[in-house]
């Protein structure tokens, strides 16, 4: 993809398409512009070899011809020269052919079979493409194997020739119709009078000519016979003797270690985990012992009291039930770095490590700002990765030109911060949080120029920072006519509900290079259509066209994504999401590798619980020894296909284990009908495989052909229908999905690629489709991470927990706690939404792969806002009891004190043996624990009935995205607190109690010791909710007072109004239906 083609916005349903380059640069160049020659057969570029020089077919002529067309001569043509009509040779790298044998003097074993089944789906799927692309389309392909420009002529503009606008200002509208038809999509070959050729293995010809059987392969395996006798024997007569300096056998330890697995389960030791098992089931007992009595002794005083704690207590064990069952099976990974270098990093050779498109979003660059997702960038283009095999694609989902200029001027510094990264190996790789740590920089550095080229860099960095701050002051005010670009062109994205689709690339293979000249990765530009009237599906929607648009551009096999605030913290992370994707023991059913959040930003005490420790710790962990832990929406690298809603490969079967012995007369004798059965039942499997393969998006050579129940066989339109059906009307994007490996598609140029792109991120494009549904990021959900990932999981798919020794991302988290309450409530409401859709983990997904400690967590995922009724009833009950002089339970007997202390006692050996094998300090565990009540009575709470309005009612609610930045001042924003209805739940709660609190001992105070017994039970229940609100009180009272008069008052005059109504009421009093009697002081007696 080319760096320097300029904006490329518009709209495939327009039917336009506008193309603005960049300022100073003069006339319409092609999309098509390449760095090297263009192949004379197909209009590609040319390449390069393996050693890095110019591709050269025929040594005669040097007539050029790309490699693709090259081996398809070789392969299926006469084999010689177009121009000179010289036999090809057999060059380095190449497969063999028949002809080849007498040449001795070019031989490449290691790449001899590599033309199998991934060029019999390269071949479909660019077949499928031309016929595709060939069909309407004059001014990019007419022909597969002609390369057209950009049309030169003077362009139209409303039906009048107009000469005096600069060419680079005009709209190039490509013909999509072909003539004014309806859009029809053809047979994959271009001309549906030709026949498709058979692929199949000609008998005629040698084995040899295919790889098999040829002197070359049987002397291959001689000598590896012969040098796994040889380690075999060594290993035998001296086990740690020092190996031998024979160059034959150099390699051998070497070539062992790289065999090795590139990841490990690591197990908690059993004197951890278990008695942590122990307890559990101990506490199990002793709840039900608790709740026998709980049930079986009323408080027959006190019986609406009673009920409603019973209540509440049997839903409080049944929400621990399924949070902790989940955790039974903790383990941990261990990568294994060198040896992944090891197999697929060769010296000499090209590295062999898989492609990945990296994901970052944002929306709007005012609450996002720029700096932010600048340094995400930054980070991303210096990771310790082949950069060749990283492109970065941005999504802009607010259409901000602010974001666009920013990006600009992180592409420019990004030419000198990405060689001093690797240059010195840095860490982290985002100036912002490198330059600001506090240690020891010059630890472990050695180079003499490191001090030098640090401040001259540092200094670089200030005058990157100061011109984005210049960029975001100048957006602070939007002209009438709204922005544009630098030559005068209007910014497309001036209206954010209406707008065309926009992709700039600003990185690529033939502009991307830095002050050294090297080559970057790519970055890519993406804003995808927005028109009235459509569903945009927000996140879900913008990550859904990434996917598409990366695989028109890139399709690498993985893909990343983060958040605009989360950096790469550590520069070998996709490496440690490599040694489990390309494990080829565990790598096939791995869906997402997900790593842990981190933050910065935070402060030491961390009152609000702002990391999660506990979740992804404790939970996390423990997930990932059932069937993977869930999605958390970033920081996760995910497999291409799965995204794709195809299935788990299953695992193969051990052979059974029976008696050969017995003569096959015999079987048949026996049983008459079995083999009859089994071969109808492994026909069957066969057709029902074939045709889940089919709508799965396999690979080509699986859809060659489908069979009806008849027999006959179907065109292969039907299968190319049913995929567009799935994947949409885009040829481009249709075919890139046949190709698993994640392979770019060689017979499109690159205007096609980039019409093709705009076509992608279409607002229409998903309509009709299995977008959001079945693939991608599933709709429905504000979270729709955790969607995804469940969606992943009941196909038999598992996922991957890595948690690097150094922290792979970190990011910022909200300070205040109004910012913290919103993103909880975000959370909680997409969890009652998944729970009141067809797609809730109750009844959903069940005949798939789902395992059922599995499911039980993405129960507890979705129903965990519930709690928050219960849990506001609960934190009430001690008022009540305070006030009224009635408790929950009856006068407490020996044997039920003993259940209750027991209850007690294992709720806390719980806790602490689960630090204990986790590590998790007692601070982060109680944190946890103080937030969960502060976000249960308050943010849950709204989330449940904001949930049943949207659900039930169609009362949608709109969220703001959450600060990224506080300010200058470390903390600053700590202690600031905003207007927000969420703050009056827990605040009444805490007035309530407080009441109370005074109410009990004034009572006990004026009824003397004899009440002060019964009192210390309902003190301890109601200092349990005034602790567990604590940091909620601090936070309010603040640093400065400065509450919101608003929450005082509401909060003073809801407790009011509940105390003076309970007075009124008081359930509790006895009421008498007879006469009042009065003394009337006289002694009867």
């Amino acid at each position: 993809m080319e760096a320097n083609a300029g904006l490329v916005a518009g709209s495939h349903n327009r039917n336009e398409l506008v193309v603005i380059r960049r300022d100073g640069e003069s006339g319409p160049r092609p999309l098509q512009h390449l760095s090297g020659q263009v192949c004379q057969i197909c209009g590609d570029d040319v390449g390069l070899t393996v050693d890095g020089d110019l591709f050269v077919a025929c040594n005669e002529c040097a007539f050029p011809i790309c490699r693709t067309c090259y081996e398809y001569e070789r392969r299926e043509g006469n084999q010689v020269c177009p121009q000179c009509k010289t036999r090809f040779k057999r060059l380095k790298g190449c497969p063999r052919v028949p002809g080849d044998e007498e040449e001795d003097d070019v031989d490449d074993l290691e790449h001899e079979f590599e033309w199998g089944d991934d060029h019999d789906s390269q071949y479909m799927a660019e077949a499928m493409l031309h016929g595709h692309m060939s069909y309407g389309r004059q001014g990019y392909i007419n022909n597969p194997h002609v390369a057209h420009p950009l049309p030169q002529d003077p362009l139209l503009t409303n039906g009048e020739m107009v000469d005096d606008i600069p060419p680079e200002h005009h709209a190039l509208v490509p013909s999509f119709m072909g003539g004014g038809g309806k859009r029809i999509h053809p047979l994959p070959f271009p001309d549906s009078n030709i026949p498709a050729q058979p692929r199949s293995m000609d008998p005629s010809k040698d084995l040899a000519a295919y790889g098999y059987g040829s002197v070359a392969w049987k002397e291959r395996m001689e000598s590896w016979k012969q040098k796994q006798e040889k380690l075999q024997m060594d290993r035998s007569n001296g086990g740690d003797k020092v190996w031998d300096n024979n160059d034959d056998e150099s390699d051998l330890p070497l070539m062992d270690e790289a065999r090795q697995p590139l990841s490990r389960k690591l197990p908690f030791p059993s004197s951890k985990i278990n008695p942590y098992r122990m307890i559990i089931l101990i506490r199990l007992v002793v709840a039900g012992f608790f709740f026998h009595y709980r049930i079986t002794n009323p408080a027959k005083d006190a019986y609406p009291l009673w009920l409603i704690s019973v209540i509440c207590e049997i839903w409080f064990a049944v929400s621990w039930i399924l949070d902790q069952f989940p955790k039974w099976l903790p383990i941990e990974r261990e990568t294994y770095l060198d040896r992944l270098s090891l197999r697929y990093e060769k010296e000499g050779q090209p590295s062999q490590l898989a492609s990945i498109d990296i994901y970052v979003s944002t929306v709007d660059p005012m609450k996002e700002p720029p700096l932010i997702t600048a340094n995400t960038v930054l980070s991303i283009l210096a990771v310790d990765y082949p950069v060749e095999k990283v492109s970065c694609y941005v999504s802009d989902d607010g259409a901000a030109m602010l974001t666009f200029e920013a990006l600009s001027e992180t592409s420019e510094f990004a030419k000198k911060w990405v060689p001093f990264c690797k240059k010195f190996n840095i860490d982290p790789r985002a100036p912002e949080w490198y330059f600001q740590q506090k240690m020891d920089y010059l630890k472990d550095k050695v180079h003499p120029s490191f001090v030098k080229e640090r401040r001259a860099m540092k200094r670089e960095y200030e005058e990157f920072k100061v011109r984005i701050n210049a960029l975001v002051a100048k957006a602070q005010k939007v002209p009438e006519e709204g922005w544009t670009i630098q030559d005068g062109t209007p910014w497309p994205g001036n209206n954010v509900r209406d707008h065309p689709g926009m992709i700039q690339v600003f990185l690529g293979q033939s502009g991307g290079y830095d002050i050294d000249g090297n080559e970057l990765p790519r970055l890519v530009y993406v804003s995808r259509e927005k028109r009235p009237g459509f569903n945009h599906h927000k996140k879900a929607g913008a990550m859904n066209s990434l996917v598409r648009v990366s695989a028109v551009l890139t399709n690498a096999p993985y893909l990343l994504n983060v958040d605009c605030d989360h950096y790469f913290n550590n520069s070998k992370a996709i490496r440690e999401a490599m040694c489990f994707m390309m494990d080829p023991l565990i790598g096939k059913r791995a869906c997402y590798v997900q790593f842990p959040q981190r933050f910065d930003g935070i402060d030491r005490h961390d009152r609000y619980a702002n990391r999660n420790v506990v979740f992804f710790d404790i939970n996390m962990k423990g997930l990932d020894g059932i069937q993977g832990p869930i999605y958390v929406g970033t920081g996760c690298v995910f497999r291409r296909q799965a995204l794709y809603g195809t299935d788990a490969p299953k695992k193969k079967k051990p052979p059974n284990r029976t008696c050969n012995c017995w003569p096959k007369c015999c079987c048949c004798c026996c049983c008459p009908g079995g083999r009859k059965k089994k071969a109808a039942k492994a026909k069957q499997e066969k057709k029902r495989s074939s045709s889940k393969i089919a709508e799965n998006g396999a690979p080509a050579y699986a859809l060659e052909g489908i069979k009806e129940e008849n027999g006959t066989e179907k065109p292969y339109t039907t299968a190319e229908q049913k995929l567009e059906k799935k994947f949409g009307q885009s040829p481009v994007f249709v075919a890139s999905t046949l190709l698993e490996n994640g392979r770019t598609l060689k017979g499109a140029t690159p205007a096609s690629l980039l019409t093709e792109a705009i076509h992608v991120i279409s607002c229409g494009y998903e309509d009709k489709t299995d977008w959001g549904k079945e693939i991608g990021w599933i709709y429905g959900s504000v979270t729709e991470d955790i969607l995804t990932g469940f969606k992943m999981h009941c196909h038999g798919w598992r996922s991957i927990y890595c948690v690097p020794s150094r922290a792979a991302f970190k990011g910022s988290a909200p300070l205040n706690l109004s910012d913290r309450l919103h993103q909880v409530l975000r959370w909680a409401l997409g969890s009652v939404e998944i729970f009141l859709s067809k797609h809730c983990p109750l009844w959903y997904g069940y005949g798939g792969g789902l395992k059922w400690l599995e499911r039980m967590s993405y129960i507890n995922a979705t129903i965990y806002p519930w709690t928050s009724i219960p849990l506001l009833a609960y934190c009430t009950l001690p008022a009540v009891c305070l006030l009224t002089g009635k408790f929950i339970t009856p006068e407490l007997s020996n044997v039920a004190s003993l259940w209750f202390l027991s209850l007690f006692i294992c709720i806390f050996a719980t806790g602490i043996l689960e630090m204990k094998w986790s590590g998790v300090g007692i601070d982060d565990w109680w944190r946890n624990e103080q937030f969960w009540v502060i976000g249960g009575v308050s943010a849950h709470l709204f989330a449940v009935f904001q949930g049943l309005l949207k659900v039930l009612a169609g009362i949608d609610t709109n969220f703001t995205v959450t600060s990224k930045a506080g300010d200058d001042e470390d903390f600053s924003e700590l202690y600031t607190f905003k207007w927000t209805t969420l703050l009056i739940p827990p605040t009444t709660l805490l007035i309530v109690n407080f009441v109370g609190v005074v109410a009990g001992i004034s009572n006990a105070i004026n009824n003397g010791y004899e009440s002060w017994g019964p009192l210390f039970g309902k003190l301890f229940f109601s200092f349990w909710v005034i602790v567990h609100l604590y940091p909620f009180l601090k936070g309010l009272v603040g640093r400065q007072n400065r509450t919101p008069t608003i929450v005082i008052v509401w909060s003073i005059l809801l407790a009011s109004i509940f105390s003076l109504l309970w007075v009124r009421i008081d359930p509790f009093l006895p009421k008498s239906d007879g006469p009042l009697l009065e003394e009337c002081g006289l002694d009867c007696n």
